[in-house]
């Protein structure tokens, strides 16, 4: 079974940069929405260097280009399709991913329902 949770909305996120989301379960690591035009990625905000937040402050994420995110700490570049490092100091790490997509401008969070 399937189930979708609303992240935000598309609009809610600079084309081309990130915007913070937390979800409700106390304990549970925030998300990062990347956006560029009508395309959404989404990770774990945990940099897979030093499992550490990838930003300083809330909804402060240094993107490039609509292409990179990088890490506020170790300055590691993540490609926004497939989260992998790129360039810095975990090269060929990659994000952890959370599958979205995006449904009537709105950035929805899908997840196989596990039954538990």
């Amino acid at each position: 079974m399937m189930t979708a949770t609303a992240l935000c909305p598309l609009d809610d996120i600079p084309d081309g940069g990130g915007r913070q989301v937390s979800r409700d379960e106390a304990g549970e690591v925030a998300i990062v929405v990347l956006r560029r035009g009508d395309r959404a990625w989404a990770y774990r905000n945990v940099c897979p260097h030093f499992s550490i937040p990838l930003n300083y402050e809330p909804d402060t994420f240094w993107t490039y280009d609509g292409e990179h995110l990088m890490c506020a700490h170790h300055s590691a570049m993540f490609r926004f399709e497939d989260g992998v490092c790129v360039d810095g100091p975990c090269l060929g790490a990659a994000l952890t991913r959370v599958p979205v997509r995006v449904e009537a401008r709105m950035v929805i969070e899908s997840q196989e329902d596990d039954g538990l």
